[in-house]
């Protein structure tokens, strides 16, 4: 008899492993960007294996777009730009954690002064054009007065932007950090940023359908969470978090990294006056985690 109870006691256990239900491995796309920091700091810190939740590093705003697009992840990290242009074709798209706030990490550079591209008579301008980097040239052009007609668009990744060298004619280059750093080195600075012009705004969030919400919400309550600590960490710590984060932003120097953060505005806990800002423009905080 002792032996039938430890055998049914055994199938009973076995049983329950089997009915267990595992959940999927949700996947994060985001692109290399300061502000996405936090993503890549948890994802090597291990912070995310209990959740079981991997995130994708990308060269591009596009790059993370189109993953996302194809099903290749539940999560992507965007501007309010890409999170639009993804919402048209899924009106269950929602931002349901926000990151950051662009405060000069994104910028325009040039190798001429403004009034040098107001006289030009033809401006080459390289930027991802699906992304806010268009948004950011026409507040730009519009701003100073540059007419649009005279400007000869070149769609590149930040990969390939990263890889412009000097030009001798009127160019204008769109881009954000760490990017931005190689590019001043080799000739071009800044004649416009987000900090700079304030009818910029720029927000980077993590969206996601409601669905995915709905399904993994424990989930991403506790990774809202481990975004929160490993900010805390990052802005703690910066020698440690440097070490880690570095191969995920170009391989910035010590003192070009700790100079990135002061180009951004942590708004993972927002104020009321961020939340009636980003209500504008869609972005509804009782779906915020």
């Amino acid at each position: 008899m002792r032996y039938i109870v430890q055998a049914l006691f055994v199938v009973v256990l076995l049983s329950g492993c089997f009915d267990e239900k595992v959940e999927k491995t949700l996947k994060i796309v985001a692109n290399s960007w300061i502000g996405y920091a936090p993503l890549f700091y948890a994802e090597e810190k291990g912070y995310l294996d209990r959740l079981n939740i991997k995130v994708l590093s990308v060269v591009s705003l596009g790059e993370a777009k189109d993953i996302y697009s194809i099903g290749k992840a539940d999560i992507v990290a965007t501007t309010q730009h890409e999170y639009k242009s993804l919402k048209k074709g899924d009106k269950n798209f929602i931002p349901i954690a926000l990151l950051d706030r662009s405060n000069g990490g994104d910028m325009v550079l040039s190798n001429r002064t403004i009034d040098e591209l107001k006289s030009a008579k033809k401006i080459f301008a390289y930027l991802e054009m699906d992304s806010i980097n268009a948004d950011i040239l026409s507040d730009f052009l519009k701003y100073y007065d540059i007419s649009k007609d005279k400007i000869v668009f070149k769609n590149r990744d930040q990969a390939q932007i990263d890889a412009i060298k000097y030009l001798d004619v009127p160019t204008l280059i769109v881009t954000y950090i760490p990017y931005d750093y190689i590019l001043k080195k080799r000739g071009y600075f800044s004649v416009a940023s987000t900090k700079d012009k304030s009818s910029i705004f720029v927000v980077d969030s993590l969206c996601a359908t409601k669905n995915t919400l709905k399904e993994n919400k424990k989930r991403l309550e506790e990774l809202k969470r481990i975004i929160d600590k490993s900010i805390l960490e990052i802005v703690e710590n910066k020698k440690a978090s440097y070490k880690i984060l570095a191969p995920y932003l170009n391989n910035l120097t010590f003192e070009e990294y700790k100079n990135a953060f002061n180009t951004i505005k942590w708004i993972n806990n927002p104020s009321n006056k961020i939340l009636n800002k980003i209500a504008k423009m869609g972005y509804k905080k009782d779906n915020l985690l």
